[in-house]
């Protein structure tokens, strides 16, 4: 049964703990900012992607809090200097990142609350978190403000003007190593999640041609209640069906579909066909 909601029914809280639980994992942007009297501030902040690799644009949210919609230190700091220093958060960082995110008083500097290590940046004022493992320069573009309720967001708009990369989670071509990396990500509540090895799981991409795609697939195949939805998402992946093949002698007597279950989880999807028809 599906229930279907207005969000104009739901208290903020109420709805913000849908979101947060349902769009989900969120990366962490982790934001360091200074204001005009030279203080830095650091927060975490999970209304946060990339939207754009040319330019190389950043958008982090830092929302309206309490019941009165105040704006948060972030906000107030990028307004004064329009520049951002993005850090990424993996897990040897993550618990100093959450005191980073007390409501401390105005002023008050985060990197020695929660004991991170300020490293001054290249090209804009806000200090880099030396314990993070990638760490964005940015300037700030513009500020879109949502609202002024609390719980609006207040898009910041940050245009990459310097990358800084940890060696260690590098691999021996010199690029990222998912499995190095150790990142964090926020789900709803107190839940974080972690990109662990065991985690992780790889999706081969459909052809650079057109793939076939499943609704071609033979209805005694795509309508069995054997094979998953990714499953057909592989066999539909192929440019077109591999007829030719099967026509070859790879047409068995009989329909397996746990030999081709394991055929399509080893990336054999011309082979898994084979044992389908």
């Amino acid at each position: 049964m599906i229930q279907s909601i207005d969000p104009k029914n739901l208290s903020v809280n109420d709805l913000q703990t849908i979101l947060q639980n349902s769009i989900a994992p969120r990366p962490i942007a982790f934001a360091s900012t200074i204001d005009n009297d030279g203080n830095p501030n650091l927060s975490p902040f999970s209304f946060f992607n990339i939207f754009s690799s040319n330019p190389p644009v950043l958008i982090f949210s830092p929302a309206r809090k309490g019941e009165q919609g105040e704006l948060k230190d972030t906000y107030l700091n990028v307004k004064e200097i329009p520049e951002v220093v993005i850090n990424m958060v993996n897990f040897e960082m993550v618990e100093q990142m959450s005191l980073a995110s007390v409501a401390y008083v105005r002023g008050i500097d985060e990197f020695k609350k929660s004991g991170f290590t300020p490293l001054a940046s290249e090209l804009v004022r806000p200090f880099r978190v030396k314990e993070s493992p990638v760490q964005f320069e940015c300037d700030v573009q513009q500020i879109i403000e949502l609202g002024s309720e609390a719980g609006a967001g207040n898009l910041i708009i940050c245009l990459i003007k310097r990358i800084h990369l940890n060696s260690a989670i590098l691999d021996v071509n010199g690029n990222i190593d998912p499995l190095k990396t150790d990142l964090v990500g926020r789900m709803g509540g107190s839940y974080y999640i972690r990109t662990i090895k065991k985690a992780l799981f790889q999706i081969p991409k459909p052809i650079a041609s057109i793939a076939m795609g499943i609704d071609v697939i033979p209805d005694h195949i795509k309508n069995s209640k054997y094979l998953t939805g990714n499953e057909l998402a592989r066999l539909g992946g192929l440019e077109k069906m591999p007829i030719a093949n099967l026509e070859k002698g790879q047409i068995p007597t009989k329909i397996d579909f746990k030999k081709a279950k394991i055929l399509i989880k080893e990336g054999k999807i011309i082979e898994a066909f084979g044992h389908l028809y």
